[in-house]
């Protein structure tokens, strides 16, 4: 990390004919926000002009076609096409898939080669983004692929962080994936997120059970007894504050979530039902664990209001603030952790 002022940010523009023009022009609309960075939208400036058009935006681009001639202070507009695209919100579209992979794809390359500081992607369509050379089910997959580490799905807001032992993947193969090695590789992965990314010196992490009253004693599964409760009792003896596993069902409503740096469920609906109902609008979806910070909002594309002027962009707005935060305590936690005798060695 190369500094912690004039952050770039990075901005995938994600399905065209859903929301995420108009969450990124609401966003970037309030001046403000330009004094804690610099964006850097991936889309081209036919398009953006097209959305500043269609919402009546105030807001002024300066159109780059390379990031090196970005303008601090100013929403920069990276052209990735050139071409005019035929927008029709609301609608489920495979060319408009294939902007959203052009999008996606440049300001990746532009992550990697740390043009851009951090990435915070719009929403896309699972469905439409799929080619011959993009087959991932989302976002974290793809760049999972794309930059270093191991990637973990991260469900964060001020008071509550929700991260997945599974993600994507059927109900029916859950149980398949859960092992020892996926357990420790993720627990390991949120607790050194949470002292890297969110300054948290020890963290304390709550993990929720596979099977519905954590098997009940092996009445209904036995995956957290054999698998479950012998893994994170290795976990502990290894000096890590990790607890549980705990019922999913009365463990929110318990507010006992609230005693946790983090929570850990073991698949995507059972982390995501209670953490977009304790802070839908508010929540930041990123993905810990790789060398570069990507964050994105906590909903999908909303086809349904697409164009009509109604979306909220504060989820969008949190996804940028968060992003800018993880980049400055990532930047601190780096200082104070070098090892200043590799210096004097050189």
């Amino acid at each position: 990390m190369k500094k912690e002022e004039n952050i770039i940010v990075g901005i995938s523009i994600g399905d065209l004919n859903g929301i995420g023009g108009e969450i990124v022009l609401k966003t970037f609309e309030d001046a403000r926000i330009l004094e804690l960075c610099t964006p850097v939208i991936f889309a081209s400036a036919k398009t953006m002009n097209f959305f500043k058009s269609h919402f009546k935006s105030s807001i002024n681009f300066h159109n780059i076609n390379n990031v090196n001639q970005l303008v601090h202070g100013k929403v920069n507009v990276f052209n990735c096409w050139n071409e005019p695209v035929k927008i029709n919100f609301g609608k489920e579209d495979i060319k408009i898939g294939e902007y959203a992979i052009k999008s996606l794809k440049a300001a990746t390359k532009s992550l990697k080669e740390e043009e851009i500081d951090v990435l915070v992607t719009a929403p896309i369509n699972k469905y439409n983004i799929q080619a011959d050379d993009f087959k991932f089910p989302g976002h974290t997959d793809y760049l999972a692929q794309e930059l270093q580490g191991e990637s973990l799905m991260f469900m964060i807001t001020e008071n509550l962080r929700v991260g997945l032992l599974t993600d994507h993947v059927p109900v029916k193969d859950i149980v398949e994936h859960i092992s020892e090695e996926l357990i420790v590789k993720k627990i390991n992965t949120i607790y050194k997120s949470l002292q890297k990314d969110f300054r948290i010196s020890k963290p304390k992490i709550a993990v929720l059970g596979i099977n519905p009253h954590t098997g009940d004693n092996g009445v209904i599964g036995n995956e957290d007894d054999e698998v479950l409760r012998p893994t994170l009792k290795k976990i502990k003896e290894d000096g890590k504050l990790v607890f549980g596993p705990y019922a999913a069902d009365s463990f929110f409503g318990s507010n006992n979530y609230k005693n946790f740096d983090a929570i850990v469920a073991t698949y995507h609906d059972q982390g995501l039902i209670p953490f977009k109902t304790l802070s839908f609008g508010q929540g930041v979806n990123f993905t810990a664990g790789l060398n570069r910070i990507r964050t994105s909002p906590d909903h999908g594309t909303a086809y349904e209001i697409a164009g009509k002027g109604k979306a909220d962009a504060s989820s969008f707005k949190e996804a940028v603030f968060a992003a800018i935060q993880i980049y400055k305590n990532r930047f601190d936690y780096e200082q104070l952790t070098r090892n200043p005798l590799k210096k004097a060695q050189k």
